[in-house]
């Protein structure tokens, strides 16, 4: 799409195409290899243990010998598209079976202290 060698600059071209310039020039960093066994020891800790979340998985990691902070954990853990498994609130459903009462209230035109 860019084209580095054309006599149109960099930015008219990238005006042109409607991109910003900084994805044009932007150059991705590649993950170093202490980062990718963090990663993988993550990886096992969340096959083990699927519920954990990224507090405890940095618990397992300082005992494996780890030392790294939990929002670094929570980066990987993002980046690795990994989340703890959790039951999903639902409190506000009813039990099956239980019964429903009736609003005996509605339609009445409460008018004076102590009318209910």
């Amino acid at each position: 799409m860019i084209d580095r060698s054309a006599s149109l600059p960099i930015a008219g071209q990238a005006r042109l195409l409607g991109l910003a310039r900084s994805s044009v020039y932007y150059r991705p960093v590649d993950i170093s290899e202490a980062e990718l066994k963090l990663m993988a020891a993550i990886d096992e800790i969340h096959t083990e243990l699927p519920f954990l979340g990224a507090r405890r998985i940095r618990r397992e990691l300082l005992a494996r010998g780890f030392v790294i902070d939990r929002d670094h954990v929570a980066t990987l853990m993002r980046h690795m598209g990994i989340t703890a498994i959790a039951p999903k609130g639902r409190l506000s459903r009813p039990a099956p079976g239980h019964k429903i009462y009736p609003y005996l209230l509605r339609g009445l035109e409460i008018c004076k202290a102590g009318h209910v």
